[in-house]
């Protein structure tokens, strides 16, 4: 059995025993965190950073958590409509003048259906580091679907549209703004873009062993990767450096559930509690022609009844419970083949529901 480190309450057990069964069977290094009402109840770690598990996973290892890095960008625009800066309802042109389809609402955005899933050109893995440029492709972009009608998930292009809006209305990049006015007052160690002096305690990811599969093609959505993203690329400096907003920023558990737990906690200083509920509020509610599966769709997450959740390409998790105050996280190097997530994060799930009893 492999070993764990950390914190667990004991009413909590089923966590401890998840990981460890998880690390046991598929996982290289991971970490998984419970935070009830604001609180942490469960902080574990253990297994390695590296294929030979020669390095062991440490209290701060921190690695790439891919999509569920697009719930942080969400809760900033949560909280720029809570301030009154940004309003949801309002058409991206209005913080973004050169944005030519004047019908896409920021709200669309944050809910994957505004009409522009990917690229209409060809980009390169080097222009994702070049938020301005990918940025000025969107602007100029048709919309493929009436706004609000259509979600096709936006694996890549949600980031650089929110992120140019958060842009357009603070003055600072996403990932500053998300530095400064979200993990900075939650002392929460996620980072949207890597500063150098963090690259001792990074772990480098693992693809699936046997490759990513693609989803199938939809009758409205042909899956053509733009670019093709493989694993091992995201691992460089180069990579980590950029800030990839839709699906690059890097922590461990701990620091994941710490920042999406202000939603189910009432706002933990940042938001109010209606601007919590907001993330609930749901704006699609069908078959999401990118991923081949039905889909309900608040602003910024997926919800289900009175919860939120997203999580990122190869396992990490973000689940949230408003009514019960939960916020469950699961963080890991080892990816597996699943495009929409694996099993591993919603075990940790339910394992925490067995520790409320």
């Amino acid at each position: 059995m492999v070993p764990l480190h950390g914190t667990c309450e004991d009413r909590f057990e089923a966590v401890r025993g998840a990981l460890a069964e998880s690390l046991a069977k598929d996982d290289v290094g991971a970490s998984v965190a419970v935070y009830l009402h604001g609180r942490p109840v469960v902080d574990l770690w253990g297994g390695f950073v590296d294929a030979g598990r020669s390095v062991p996973w440490g209290r701060d290892t921190i690695t790439n958590v891919w999509s569920t890095t697009k719930t942080m960008i969400a809760l900033c625009a949560l909280v720029l409509a809570d301030r009154g800066g940004l309003d949801l309802d309002a058409p991206v042109a209005r913080y973004w003048p050169e944005f030519s389809a004047g019908d896409v609402l920021v709200r669309h955005v944050l809910s994957h259906t505004s009409g522009l899933p990917t690229w209409d050109t060809p980009v390169s893995t080097d222009d994702l580091r070049d938020a301005a440029k990918v940025a000025a492709l969107l602007a100029a972009q048709t919309p493929r679907w009436v706004p609000g009608e259509v979600a096709c998930y936006h694996a890549l292009t949600q980031g650089y549209l929110l992120g140019e809006v958060v842009r357009r209305v603070t003055g600072k990049t996403v990932g500053a703004f998300f530095a400064a006015e979200v993990a900075g007052p939650l002392a929460a160690d996620f980072h949207i873009g890597l500063p150098a002096a963090h690259d001792q305690r990074f772990a480098p990811v693992f693809g699936p062993p046997g490759g990513l599969t693609v989803p199938a093609s939809t009758e409205l959505f042909e899956i053509v990767p733009n670019p093709a993203i493989v694993p091992d690329d995201t691992n460089a400096v180069s990579w980590r450096r950029a800030e990839i907003p839709s699906g690059a920023g890097y922590g461990n558990a701990r620091s994941v559930a710490a920042v999406q737990s202000v939603l189910t906690s009432g706002g933990g200083g940042l938001l109010s509690r209606a601007g919590c509920e907001r993330a609930l509020e749901e704006q699609y509610h069908g078959l999401d022609y990118a991923l081949g599966v039905p889909m309900r769709y608040g602003l910024g997450y997926g919800v289900s009844g009175r919860t939120c959740f997203w999580g990122g390409m190869g396992g990490s998790l973000v689940f949230n419970d408003f009514d019960a105050g939960l916020t469950v996280a699961y963080v890991m190097n080892q990816m597996l083949d699943a495009v929409v997530g694996d099993g591993r994060g919603m075990t940790m799930v339910a394992a925490a529901y067995d520790g409320l009893g």
